[in-house]
Order: structure tokens, then sequence, then C-alpha cells
């Protein structure tokens, strides 16, 4: 799979400053985690991936990077998947297609469609996984995010971020950045839009929070 805006949004906006422990579930090619890592001095993280070509391409990258020493790639799901410790920060930008059409590529079903991790499924077994003072931190479509929030609150998980993703002026929402924890307290909501009227030229929020992670972007500022 493809690094996607997805991925490099939650890898950058998730805070994992503080974290010791990280768990990355559904790492695919291990962007998040390798984020997380250049992000971090002294956090160990975990990458979980269930399908198999995505594991073996995380491993790859994670062994070519500076931080393999603090890395470790698992062929897993979340279900079967179970660490000698808890975590401070679990990240994920899970699979959410779930009504339209499988695709037959079987890795790219995987990848796409929640039917192996639906929302419910997630926050049961991340829960478990979350130390007292921890945080879960994903990116969905409004709908799914929606959803996760509902089940979230069922098992007494709290929002405390919501960023609304807009891809340029004028545009629908299309993702909210979520993170959770078991206190309840003032959420803090915001809204970042991606690109300018300008195609592929970034607004300077996207570039502020993003930059450290492209070799090249042309933001709004530069023009």
């Amino acid at each position: 799979m493809k690094v996607g805006t997805d991925g490099v949004l939650l890898g950058a906006w998730a805070r994992v400053a503080s974290a010791r422990r990280i768990l990355d579930v559904g790492t695919g090619t291990g962007l998040i985690a390798l984020m997380a890592a250049q992000r971090t001095t002294l956090a160990t993280i975990d990458a979980i991936e269930i399908e198999k070509n995505a594991y073996a391409q995380a491993c790859e990258n994670v062994r070519s990077s500076a931080w393999n020493n603090r890395i470790s790639v698992i062929h897993t799901s979340l279900q079967t998947f179970e660490p000698q410790h808890t975590y401070n920060v679990i990240l994920s930008n899970p699979p959410f297609f779930s009504q339209s059409l499988r695709n037959p590529d079987s890795a790219k079903s995987t990848a796409r469609h929640n039917h192996n991790l639906p929302p419910a499924e997630l926050l049961r077994y991340a829960h478990k996984l979350l130390q007292p003072d921890g945080r879960i931190a994903v990116i969905y479509p409004v709908r799914e995010a929606e959803q996760f929030l509902h089940e979230a609150h069922k098992i007494g998980l709290f929002p405390r971020r919501i960023t609304r993703v807009i891809p340029a002026p004028g545009k629908e929402v299309k993702r909210l950045l979520v993170e959770i924890s078991r206190q309840s307290t003032t959420c803090k909501e915001t809204e970042l839009c991606i690109e300018t009227n300008k195609r592929h030229v970034y607004s300077a929020e996207y570039c502020a929070l993003t930059k450290d992670f492209y070799l090249k972007m042309e933001c709004e500022h530069d023009c």
C-alpha cells in the first residue's frame, strides 16, 4: 500500500512526545510507527500487521531506518496480540469501508475494509492494552468517526481532541482525527485544511504539521 495522507496526518497529529510505550495497530508499511519513532527519543514501539506482504514491507522499512532498535514489527491481529505490557499511546489508521464492494485483491481488502477490525472491535481490544492515563488516537471518515466515538462512550472512553480535516477551502469535512482517553474532560476541537485553492499547494497549517516528514512539498507561503 502506498503512503497516504491519512497516515501522515495521524502520525504527525498524535501526541507521542512523552510516551514510553506506543502501539501502532495495522501498521501497513510501518509509516505511523516510523513517524512516532522520529518524534520521540525514548519510546519503544510495537507495530502490528495482519497482512503478510505489508508486514514484510514494514520489517524492511524499519530495518532500513535510523530507529530500528526501538520498533518491533509483529505479524498478528489485534485480537490475538498478547503483549506483556500496556501502552501510553495506541495509534491506528484503521480500515473503514463497510458497505462498499470488497476489493478482489485480498491485501487491499484487508487494508481498506473493516470486516477484520470494525470500530467496536478496535476499541474492545485497545481498551485492554491502554494504561490508565493512556490515550488512543485514530483517523476515520466522518460517519465512521461518529460511530467510533459512540462505541467509545459505551465503554468509558471520552474524546479529548478532535480535528476536522478539510481537503481544500469550501469542501466538506472528509476525515476526523480523534483522541480519546478514560478521563472525561473538555474536548478541544479544531479544523485543518490540507490544500489551498491551488491544487497540490498545501496550506500553511498543514505544512507546519507535516513538514518534518516530507522531502519536498509546495506550501502556500512559498508561492
